[in-house]
């Protein structure tokens, strides 16, 4: 009898099994775990989650999460520690991610070649609706912010050593750094070429924490089952 499996075109993995797979993605356990747990060999198990992380960025990339509202901005840097003797923000050889949260709301990022206002400020125009109030701090990178119609505006001087400032800050964006950097830590050894996938994988389990992940990741593969290259 052949094998059907509504979420994996062309499957020899049974859909119970699929299922399976997905409750343990979901559970954020890594390839070697989930190929221990579910039998399945670790090179197929691999195969399964790049497919899957890949329409999840498709995914993360179709959303517009930000309508009119408070917005915090913020860059982060990824990689290595920095290196001795290279000075500036961030650090020579790290990955540079531009990102944006809307305060009790969702998050987006995005992979930048530098922090130069002609590349941040595009991505701010093409996702941020001029009449929304805008987090920042004292970066140069943001003096053009009201210039371009951003009219509100409003900055906290991390170099001054202020964090808070009653409703100024930009803790939201720097909470979501540091709980994506903690996630990413236990992929050791991750390749350059795949950390925009992880990156987008931390985005959308920020951005769904509140909700059942299994569910809409099932959803998501229902009418688009993955095919696996």
């Amino acid at each position: 009898m052949k094998m059907v499996n509504r979420y994996l075109y062309r499957s020899r993995i049974s859909e119970a099994k699929f299922r399976e797979i997905i409750k343990l993605f979901c559970a954020d356990l890594t390839a070697s775990q989930i190929s221990e747990l579910s039998s399945i060999s670790r090179n197929s198990i691999n195969k399964i989650i790049k497919a899957l992380r890949t329409r999840i960025a498709e995914h993360c990339e179709q959303e517009s999460p930000f309508e009119k509202g408070e917005i915090e901005l913020d860059e982060s840097y990824f990689g290595a520690r920095r290196v001795r003797g290279k000075r500036g923000r961030g650090a020579h050889g790290k990955t540079i991610v531009f990102g944006m949260i809307k305060r009790h709301g969702k998050v987006y990022t995005q992979i930048v070649k530098s922090c130069s206002a002609k590349e941040l400020l595009a991505i701010v125009k093409d996702k941020i609706p001029k009449e929304s109030c805008i987090y920042t701090d004292t970066f140069r990178t943001y003096d053009g912010l009201v210039n371009m119609g951003y009219k509100k505006h409003y900055r906290i001087a991390h170099g001054k050593d202020e964090f808070a400032r009653n409703h100024n800050h930009i803790n939201g964006i720097e909470n979501f750094w540091g709980l994506a950097k903690v996630r990413l830590s236990k992929f050791r050894g991750m390749h350059k070429s795949t950390f925009y996938l992880h990156l987008k994988e931390c985005e959308f389990r920020f951005n769904h924490r509140h909700e059942n992940l299994y569910n809409i990741i099932l959803s998501m593969l229902r009418n688009y089952p993955l095919k696996l290259s």
